[in-house]
């Protein structure tokens, strides 16, 4: 019973097993199986969309020059999650040979190993490394079989061990035979002292190919290399003699203009020097001195390779090692014009607070509540110290506000450079921090200050006394000029006897009847000043009033006509005008001297101007009302005509002032009546002629006015410009200018000062900083013109453009401390100079006011030049020996030295060569294939500190 119950019992196992057996499905994926069909999938698809599609679709540039690209996935296998990024590039000439092995645009992987597209497959870790040997090893075996079964022959890397050895393991399918196998490490310290000679780096690679025990220094093993060996330039700002202090604002609330250094700074000659010291943007060169492929036998051949000069190289190439300041990304960190303009575009957008200067620092009024605690006001010695700078410390000299201003300096609606107003902003940046406070006690002082002079009658500094008010400039400069000629016009009143203004003109001459006397007139630009000018709307005369003076008998002695008809005083004459005389005396007419000061010279400001405009608008009619205006002067010069000539008649005004308005009896037309009332005959007299139609009618108002007018000279006439009454309305506008009008006209003079500052530095034939300036200049026209809307109101868009423009006043700024430092030192080498500055300037451009998309790398500029073999010495003569304290710290330990420097980075690649029938690995090979191979490649990277080491090997699976 026993066995009977034991057999079925048996049985119904076997049953068992093979109804189990019978569910096993084997032509099911595994997780294994299943990761590779995923990523077999995803490399077919970026094999079907190709480069193009693969661009359009958001592929990432991963280098500095955009040719270089990434697409990746997530994948998981194994309750892992991977990250699998494919590598392109737009050119697919790297590694191929052609000349681009050490372009600083290759990834790594490219540089070590001679790739050219690749991919990368890591965890998504912390670390971004496999830490497991096997896992690794099955991770690569995947993605070789994925590639193979969509025929793919891309590289495939795997990162392993720790980041810092930058380790990788890679494998690459070369087709039916043929396998590429890459690995690579970096020992981080403590490098053998044989590693670090040519010598030994030589042997190490011949130990991979050699199978033998023997001294590979005594055999001969041919292999080729290349070599590029990298020196820097000891960094311009170290010194370990002499400590140099920081520039910047010394004192709170100081201008930094006094620098106390033990040296002088680089930029102590460039313009800007006055107000900060710039960091050097320079902090050294790279040279790179690249020895083409050559073949090497013996490790005797490296050793004298390793003893060779620099210079015997075939090519040079150097790039600048461009201080991260100059970055947009160090917005904030760079002391300069463009920080301090934003402070004082955030004071303009304060200045809306409140109606009176005074209140952001009196201490009875409450001040706005967003305005910051830390917006001190500097102390008084600091107030003292830059008012006397600006009142003071000025040479006597005029200023001459053309010289040195850019041609686009004008259309910037400022106060020219070295003007008193120009010089307070420039001021006002550095005073304080630039908060609305600081501004505001600044400005109090100034005012006080300006009065003091008006009320001592002391000559304004920085601005002229004479000459034409630029309406083009901000309106606080026009006042101050204003105020300068009336301080000048008040100072020649309060002085006795004939005294000679400004510009020349003697303001009194009295010559008496029967008496010969010298006719004096002097004026500094040639043109007689004694005509006067017509005022269009009362004569419109259209002849030119020199035409006339001009024959003016300037050295002769004048005789009068019969004293029985002459028995006046002649008074303010300027001299006798040609052979003209007069209708009823036998006598010569004389020019007088006429005001210098009349309206319609620029002795009016631009609200003067508005205010005149809204008069005429408001009477309706304007040539009426221009006639009025106009009245004033025209009396004056009557005055001074009947003071001249005594016997003179209406007519005779009329004749010399508006020849057109005399009609001559002669059978000539009315056209040349002007030319006939200069030359007339003295012996056809008296003239004949008579007054044109308008001068005819009755109620002419010429005739009114030169009856009523009285025989005064120029010189004893009340002042059409009273100064007293107008330098007074000057300081009225000053002491009482709104926060917002002085701020926007500070803001305007600041970026125009700041400009014409940069303008002069010495940047030699740059042409690309020329139109960099020109640009920026331009930009700022269009700009602040909406501050020039004279509205008390700004938008919040206005200062957003603001905001903007300063960036670009930075990016500007930055050109052109760069340009001033590699213009210092390529004086010898200017191509190099305007070669490297190009190179820069194209490459912020593209990031100039744009937001970068689509990149996964922070670009860092160190493109490079080629040296040409003239400018070596020039390059040379950079890397100066080290002195005793440079040379202390380093222990020099590999060859190749430039000047006593050994190179920073030694950069080497060994490689060997193999026909196909000549390989090591096959047998034979197909009938008349005789293709060469690279079957080796050594990629080796480091100085005596670290040693990275990539190495490539071609063989038959």
């Amino acid at each position: 019973m026993a066995s009977i119950s034991k057999i079925p019992s048996s049985a119904k196992d076997e049953d068992l097993e093979e109804e189990i057996e019978h569910f096993d499905d084997f032509t099911l994926a595994s997780s294994w199986e299943r990761f590779i069909s995923e990523i077999e999938a995803v490399c077919r698809q970026w094999l079907a969309d190709g480069t193009k599609n693969l661009l359009k679709n958001g592929a990432i540039s991963v280098n500095i020059y955009e040719d270089l690209y990434k697409v990746k996935t997530d994948l998981k296998y194994a309750m892992k999650s991977y990250c699998m990024e494919y590598y392109f590039g737009t050119h697919n000439d790297v590694g191929r040979g052609k000349g681009n092995d050490w372009s600083c645009a290759l990834h790594d992987l490219q540089l070590s190993f001679g790739v050219n597209e690749f991919l990368v497959i890591a965890p998504q870790s912390a670390s971004g490394v496999v830490l497991d040997g096997p896992e690794a090893s099955k991770l690569l075996s995947a993605v070789a079989i994925a590639l193979s079964n969509c025929s793919c022959l891309w590289p495939a890397f795997v990162p392993v061990h720790v980041p810092s050895r930058k380790a990788y393991i890679g494998i690459q399918n070369m087709g039916t035979l043929y396998t590429r196998r890459f690995e690579a490490d970096r020992i981080g310290s403590q490098v053998p002292l044989k590693l670090m000679h040519l010598e030994g780096l030589y042997e190490l690679f011949v130990s991979k190919f050699a199978f033998s025990n023997m001294d590979l220094s005594m055999h001969l093993f041919q292999v080729n290399l290349k070599m590029n060996l990298t020196y820097r330039t000891v960094p311009y700002d170290e010194d370990f003699d002499v400590q140099e202090p920081e520039g910047g604002i010394t004192e709170a609330g100081g201008s930094p203009k006094s620098k106390h250094h033990n040296r002088k700074p680089w930029d102590d000659d460039c313009p800007w020097s006055e107000w900060y010291s710039a960091e050097d943007p320079v902090k050294g060169f790279e040279l790179l001195t690249i020895w083409s492929e050559k073949a090497i036998e013996s490790s005797l051949e490296m050793a004298e390779l390793e003893n060779a000069s620099p210079l015997e190289a075939e090519k040079w190439s150097i790039s600048p090692c461009v201080s991260e300041i100059l970055s947009a990304d160090s917005d904030g960190k760079r002391i300069g014009f463009a920080s301090q303009l934003q402070l004082l575009i955030d004071a303009l957008h304060m200045s809306l607070e409140t109606q009176f200067v005074e209140d952001f620092v009196s201490v009875e009024h409450s001040r706005p509540e967003n305005l910051k605690s830390t917006a001190i006001i500097p102390p008084p010695t600091v107030l003292d110290r830059v008012l006397k700078d600006l009142f003071y410390e000025v040479e006597a000299a005029q200023p001459d506000f053309a010289e040195g201003d850019h041609k686009n300096s004008r259309t910037i609606k400022g106060a020219p450079l070295e003007s008193l107003f120009g010089q307070f902003c420039l001021h006002a940046l550095w005073v304080g921090d630039c908060n609305i406070r600081a501004i505001a006690a600044f400005w109090i002082e100034f005012v006080r200050e300006v009065r003091w002079c008006w009320e001592e009658s002391q000559p304004l500094p920085r601005m002229p006394a004479n000459g034409v008010i630029d309406l083009t400039t901000c309106l606080i400069n026009q006042k101050l000029h204003m105020l300068a000629i009336c301080m000048d016009r008040k100072h020649q009143f309060n002085q006795k006897g004939p005294k000679a203004d400004e510009n020349g003109v003697f303001l009194s001459a009295r010559i008496k009847a029967d008496t010969e006397v010298q006719s004096v007139i002097s004026s500094q630009d040639g043109d007689a000043q004694a005509s006067c000018w017509e005022c269009d709307s009362l004569s419109t005369p259209d002849q030119d009033p020199a035409s006339h003076i001009s024959s003016f008998e300037h050295s002769g002695a004048v005789k009068l006509g019969d004293p029985e008809h002459s028995a006046c005083i002649r008074r303010g004459s300027a001299g006798v005008v040609g052979s003209m005389m007069l209708l009823k005396s036998y006598q010569n007419m004389h020019a007088p001297f006429t005001r210098v000061d009349l309206p319609d010279s620029p002795l009016m400001t631009e609200d003067m101007h508005e205010e005149r405009l809204q008069a005429i608008e408001a009477l309706g009619d304007s040539s009426r009302f221009s006639a009025q205006l106009e009245k004033d002067i025209l009396s004056s010069d009557m005055s001074a005509f009947k003071a001249a000539n005594p016997d003179a008649v209406f007519e005779d005004f009329i004749r010399w002032h508006s020849p057109r308005d005399w009609e001559n009896d002669d059978n000539m037309e009315k056209g040349v009546s002007q030319i006939n009332a200069v030359v007339e005959s003295t012996y056809d007299w008296p003239p004949r002629g008579k007054l044109s139609e308008r001068m005819s009618e009755h109620g002419n108002l010429w005739r009114k006015i030169w009856n009523e007018a009285p025989p005064l000279p120029a010189s004893e006439q009340k002042p059409l410009l009273d100064p007293n009454q107008e330098g007074e309305k000057v300081l009225h506008y000053l002491e009482t200018l709104r926060p917002y009008q002085l701020l926007e006209q500070m803001v305007s003079t600041a970026f125009r000062a700041t400009a014409d500052t940069l303008n002069k530095t010495s940047f030699g034939g740059l042409k690309q900083m020329t139109t960099r300036i020109e640009q920026l200049y331009l930009t700022m026209s269009t700009t602040l013109r909406c501050l020039q809307t004279n509205s008390l109101f700004v938008d919040a868009e206005d200062i957003k453009d603001l905001k903007r423009l300063c960036t670009t006043f930075a990016h500007v700024e930055n050109l052109i401390t760069l340009a001033a430092s590699l213009h210092r030192k390529f004086m010898q080498a200017p191509r190099l100079s305007e070669s490297i500055f190009n190179d820069y300037d194209n490459f912020h451009v593209p990031k100039l006011g744009t937001v970068s998309i689509g990149r996964d790398v922070k670009k860092v500029f160190n493109n490079e030049q080629e040296v040409r073999q003239g400018e070596r010495e020039v390059i040379a003569s950079m890397f100066t020996p080290p002195t005793a304290n440079q040379s202390w710290r380093k222990v020099l330990s590999m060859g190749n030295l430039l000047n006593g420097h050994e190179p920073v980075s030694r950069e080497i690649i060994f490689t060997k060569r193999d026909h196909l029938c000549e390989n090591y690995y096959v047998g034979h090979a197909p009938r008349g294939y005789q293709q060469e191979f690279e079957t080796y490649r050594m990629y080796v990277c480091g100085t005596s500190n670290d040693l990275g080491v990539a190495l490539a090997v071609t063989s038959c699976d």
